[in-house]
Formats: C-alpha cells, structure tokens, sequence
C-alpha cells in the first residue's frame, strides 16, 4: 500500500515543544515532529500523512506532518554525523548516535532493568522506583519518544532523567543502533536503574507473538546476556472486556515464554495472581495510589479508577527495582 499522503495548510497551533507540536492542518488535528522536519507556522504549505486517521487505529486519530513545503526544505546533515535513523526509507535523517561518543559499559554489573510491554506502564513504574532513572524506548508501538506527554510528565515531576530511543526508535535525548548499546551508555552513565517499554500505543494483531509487547522480551533477554538484572512489570487488568487481556494478559505468558534467561516477575503483595505466573516476587505496594495520583495514568481510556490492578502491577516492577537498589 502507497503513502497516504495529502496537501494542506497550517490552521492552527494548539501545543507546541521544542520535540513536538499539536497544530490543525485543514480542520484536521495534526501532529509535527519539528527536530525531523523543521519549524511550521500557521499558513505553512504542508504535506501529512494521513493513513492512520483513515484506517481509524486505536493510536491514530490525528494525521502526522510529512513534509513542510513552505519551511522544512533547507535542513543539512549534522557535521561529523553519519549514522541513520530510519535508514533507506523516505525519513532518514543523519543523528548522532551514543555508540559514536564515548566508551559504552562492558557490563550492566547488576543495573535494574525494568522490562514494561506498554507505554502506559511507564509511568507507574517510575513512581515505584522514585529515583535516578533513565528511559530506554524498544519498536513495538510508536517511533518518536517526542510524541509521549509520559515522558515529559516524568521528566518535570523528577521521575526521569533521560530518554533513550533505541533504533527503529528515534528523537528522543539521544540514539542508540540497538537495545544493548543503549543499555550500555545507560550503566556507562552511571545509572543504577532503566526502564524499558515500547512507545504509546501498541502495535498488535491479536495473535499470541504479534505483538509490539514482546519488547519486554528482547529487554529482558539483553539485559540477562550484559550482566543486568532484568524485572517484568506484568499487564494485569479486571476491566479490559477481551478474554486475552483480562486477568493477566497472555501477552505476559508469550513474553515469558520467549525470556532465555532468569527474569524477575514483579506481583503486589495481596493480589490474586494464577498458578502459572510464576516465580514471582511480592512486593509490598502500600502508598501506590498516592504515588501514583497526578502522573498521567490511562490504559485502554481508563484511570486510577477504573482499572488499578494495571497500575499497582507496574508500581510493583518499579518498587521492587527501587528495593533492591537501597
């Protein structure tokens, strides 16, 4: 299928950030990624990518900015850059990559990697750890680490550090070719601590390893093979209506199923878990809800309020990361 690709004009501006702008494109809610496609202002000559609106996915109710006409022809590769995000595809940009800075960590030696299968995960995760921590974003569900409001969330409330898009992931602080080197700039940061998940939304076929939850595994799996110490934030839920995903997802069971090496399977303390999750630590979550309350917290549309096991779940994974580090 060719790019769905249409011509408009620039309405309005409704948010804008240095790594994302919310702009209205012909009546039509839009998003731009200005650091890959350059500045736009209202009246810009623009073209927009419009398929994800037209198929109606669950992530894709806006059309993303393809090309700025009118301000985003002049960009020039960055000196000394040759490495490429998104490579030999219509978006490849020259970005400066981890790997071409410094001496990356031979070895995590022990760090607390906190293996989420969804973005919204994230945030409750870092609530549990309540420390110096870093992000390191895996394919599987949105690219750009700019279009997470999560991560900007955390970051202001001091819940995250650093946000790390590791390839076919991109524009987030920095770039990493692959999970493992960006595991390994993390411990060369001196981090104790990382979470990984996929990006908002989810790439999903309803099928047991289609999946973009499966990056919980490739995490997992690197962080075992380089010395670190892997822990599952299980997907848990009581209201979600589909079989598949109610109780413990049997998105867990695939990941778990696909981990070569020991992972640590993180369970609040108090809540029903089924014979065959296991071993699973208990962990005890009491204040969960307060360290929780303000952070942006929606799974499916639902809150705090109506969906917490999904949210303690993810608090657990980050407590008991947080616990072993003290």
């Amino acid at each position: 299928m060719a790019l769905g690709l249409r011509r408009g004009t620039v309405d309005a501006i409704s948010e804008e950030h240095e790594e994302l702008i919310r702009l209205v494109v012909d009546g039509v809610s839009t998003v731009a990624y200005p650091r890959l496609t350059g500045p736009v202002r209202v009246g810009d000559d623009v073209i927009v990518n419009v398929q994800a609106r037209e198929l109606e996915l669950g992530s894709g109710g806006f059309d993303v900015l393809y090309v700025n006409l009118t301000h985003g022809l002049g960009g020039e590769a960055n000196d000394g850059t040759h490495v490429m995000t998104l490579p030999y595809t219509p978006l490849q940009s020259a970005t400066r990559h981890v790997e071409e800075d410094g001496t990356l960590a031979e070895s995590l030696d022990g760090m607390r990697i906190v293996c989420c299968s969804l973005h919204s995960q994230l945030a409750p995760a870092a609530a549990g750890l309540a420390g110096r921590v870093a992000y390191v974003q895996l394919g599987g569900g949105a690219l750009p680490i700019s279009l997470s409001d999560t991560v900007r969330a955390l970051k202001r409330r001091g819940l995250l550090d650093v946000a790390v898009a590791a390839s076919p992931c991109l524009d987030g602080d920095v770039q990493a070719v692959t999970p493992a080197s960006a595991l390994a700039w993390c411990a060369a940061q001196g981090y104790r601590a990382v979470i990984c998940s996929i990006g908002p939304g989810i790439v999903g076929t309803g099928s047991l390893l289609g999946h973009g939850g499966l990056a919980a595994a490739v995490a997992a799996n690197t962080a075992a093979a380089l010395g670190g110490d892997p822990i599952l934030a299980v997907r848990v839920s009581e209201a979600d209506r589909r079989e598949r995903h109610n109780g413990v997802s049997h998105h867990v069971r695939a990941i778990l199923n696909l981990c070569v090496a020991d992972v640590r399977i993180a369970w609040p303390r108090g809540l029903d878990a089924p014979d065959w999750l296991e071993p699973r630590e208990e962990v005890d979550v009491d204040g969960w809800y307060e360290a929780c309350t303000g952070l942006p917290l929606s799974h499916m549309g639902r809150g705090l309020e109506e969906d917490p096991s999904f949210f303690v779940s993810a608090f657990a994974a980050g407590k008991l990361a947080g616990d072993w580090l003290s």
